[in-house]
C-alpha cells in the first residue's frame, strides 16, 4: 500500500512518507474546518437552509480538495472562501435584494468561466493585467469589509442615528462572549496553536453555554438534506438581471484568492521551479471545479485556502495530505447539530447577533490587513487608488464600488501623469464598464 502511494505521489522525491502527510492532512482540516460551522452561519443570512449549506460546503470542500491532491499532487486544501460568502449573502441578497437561487446563479457563471479559462491554461494570466497596488488594496478592503461584519455580527458595533456607526452596549452577555472570543484567538494565534480559529470556535461556544447566549442542539447526527438547496440556482434569472459586474467580482475574486494562497502557501515550501509553479493551472483546475459544483450543490465560491501553510508546517509535501483532509471533510457531515449550535443567532435589543462566529470573522480580517504593506505608499498614483479600494469597500459596504473607485482613479491618474501606455488596454475596459454602471445607476 505503501509503494503504491509513493508512486503516485512521489513522496520519496518529495522527501515525505505516509505519516507525515497525514498529520499534515489532519493539522490543515483542523485549522480550516471553522468553514464548515460559518458559512451555514453567513448564508442562512441570505435565506438558504443551514444544514443544506453545511452540506453542500463539506461535498464542495472533499471534492475540491481531492481533485488538487490527485490533479497537482499539492497539500493545498480548498472550501468556501471566506469574504466571498459575505459579499454573497449581504451584499447581492441583502443589499442589492437579489435571491439567493439568482446569487447563486450569478456564482455559477463565474466559476464556469473560470473552468473554461483553467482547461485553456489562460487563467492564470489575467492576474498580470491588474496592477499589484489594487490587488493588494481589494484584499485588505475585503479584510476590512468582513472586520466589520464581524463587529456587528459581535454588536460591538451597532447602527446609530446621526454618525451611521457607533459601540454596542459593551455590558451584553453577547458582547462580552465576543470579546472574549476573540482574546481567545488572538491568544491562540500568538502562541501559534495550529487550529486557532477552530479551537477559539469552540471554546467560544462552550463558555456561552451557561451565559445562555448558546443553546445546546448535540454534536452528531445523520447528514441532513441536501434537497433545499441542490439544484436550486438560477442562471437564467442572472443573466436577465443585469448581474453581469456581480458575475465578474465573483470571478475576480475567485482567481485572485486562487493565484494568491498557491503563491503564499506554495512558496515557502519550496514549490516553484524558476519562478514558476508547476501544475498551478491544475490546482486552479481544482478549484474552478469546486466552484462549478458547489454552486450546484449549494455553497458559495470555492477557494484554495491559506491554512495549508499549516499542514505543511507539520511536514505535508504532496498531495496525499489533501486526500486526507478531503476524507475529513466527509466525515465532518455528521456535525450538524454542533454547526447549527455555532453559527445559531442571539437576539438582543431587536439585534440579531452571531457572537460565536464574529470573532473569527473579525481575526479573518486582520490577517487579510497585512496586504498593505507590499503597496508602495510613495507613488501617489498607486497609492490613492489603493486608499479609496480599501476605505470604499467597508464604509460603502460594498466589494464592487471599492473595485471601481480603485480602477477608475488609477486609470485617470497614470493618464494625468503621462504613463497611460504602462496601463494594460483591459484595465482601461475595465474603468470605462464601471463608469458606465455608475452613469446608468444614477442617469438612466
Amino acid at each position: 500500500m505503501e509503494s503504491r502511494l509513493d508512486r503516485w505521489f512521489k513522496l520519496r522525491e518529495n522527501q515525505t512518507d505516509v505519516r507525515r502527510e497525514v498529520l499534515g492532512g489532519l493539522t490543515t482540516f483542523m485549522t480550516m474546518s471553522y468553514i464548515i460551522f460559518v458559512q451555514p452561519a453567513i448564508l442562512g443570512q441570505a435565506g438558504m437552509d443551514k444544514g443544506a449549506v453545511m452540506v453542500a460546503t463539506c461535498l464542495a470542500s472533499a471534492l475540491a480538495t481531492l481533485l488538487t491532491g490527485l490533479l497537482a499532487n499539492y497539500p493545498v486544501a480548498q472550501a468556501p472562501a471566506m469574504g466571498h460568502n459575505v459579499f454573497f449573502a449581504v451584499t447581492v441578497c441583502g443589499l442589492m435584494g437579489y435571491s439567493w437561487q439568482v446569487a447563486l446563479g450569478a456564482n455559477f457563471i463565474s466559476g464556469l468561466i473560470f473552468l473554461i479559462l483553467a482547461l485553456l491554461g489562460v487563467a492564470g494570466k489575467l492576474v498580470e493585467i491588474i496592477p499589484d497596488s489594487l490587488k493588494n488594496a481589494i484584499a485588505a478592503g475585503i479584510g476590512l469589509l468582513i472586520a466589520l461584519i464581524g463587529l456587528e455580527y459581535a454588536g460591538i458595533v451597532v447602527a446609530t442615528p446621526g454618525v451611521l456607526v457607533g459601540l454596542g452596549d459593551l455590558g451584553s452577555k453577547p458582547v462580552v462572549l465576543a470579546f472574549f472570543g476573540l482574546l481567545a484567538i488572538s491568544i491562540l494565534i500568538a502562541w501559534k496553536v495550529p487550529g486557532a480559529l477552530l479551537w477559539g470556535i469552540l471554546l467560544t461556544a462552550a463558555v456561552g453555554l451557561p451565559l445562555g447566549v448558546v443553546k445546546y442542539q448535540g454534536v452528531l447526527s445523520a447528514p441532513p438534506s441536501l434537497e433545499p438547496t441542490l439544484f436550486r440556482l438560477d442562471i437564467v434569472g442572472a443573466l436577465k438581471s443585469g448581474l453581469i459586474p456581480i458575475i465578474f467580482v465573483f470571478f475576480f475574486l475567485d482567481v485572485f484568492d486562487t493565484l494568491g494562497t498557491l503563491v503564499g502557501v506554495c512558496a515557502p515550501a519550496g514549490f516553484f521551479r524558476d519562478g514558476k509553479l508547476p501544475k498551478a493551472n491544475q490546482a486552479m483546475l481544482a478549484d474552478a471545479t469546486g466552484t462549478v459544483v458547489g454552486t450546484l450543490l449549494g455553497t458559495s465560491t470555492v477557494t484554495s485556502y491559506i491554512e495549508s501553510s499549516t499542514g505543511i508546517s507539520q511536514g505535508a509535501r504532496t498531495g496525499l495530505a489533501s486526500v486526507v483532509t478531503s476524507v475529513m471533510f466527509l466525515g465532518a457531515l455528521f456535525l450538524n447539530p454542533l454547526a447549527a449550535m455555532i453559527g445559531g443567532s442571539f437576539v438582543y435589543k431587536d439585534q440579531v447577533l452571531h457572537p460565536v462566529i464574529a470573532p473569527p470573522l473579525i481575526i479573518v480580517g486582520f490577517l487579510m490587513m497585512k496586504s498593505v504593506a507590499r503597496i508602495d505608499w510613495d507613488e501617489v498614483s498607486e497609492a490613492i487608488p489603493a486608499f479609496l479600494t480599501i476605505v470604499v469597500m467597508p464604509l460603502a459596504v460594498s466589494i464592487t464600488d471599492g473595485m471601481a473607485f480603485g480602477f477608475i482613479s488609477y486609470t485617470l491618474l497614470k493618464m494625468a501623469k503621462g504613463e497611460a501606455k504602462k496601463v494594460h488596454w483591459l484595465v482601461y475596459l475595465i474603468s470605462v464598464l464601471l463608469v458606465a454602471r455608475y452613469l446608468v445607476r444614477y442617469f438612466g
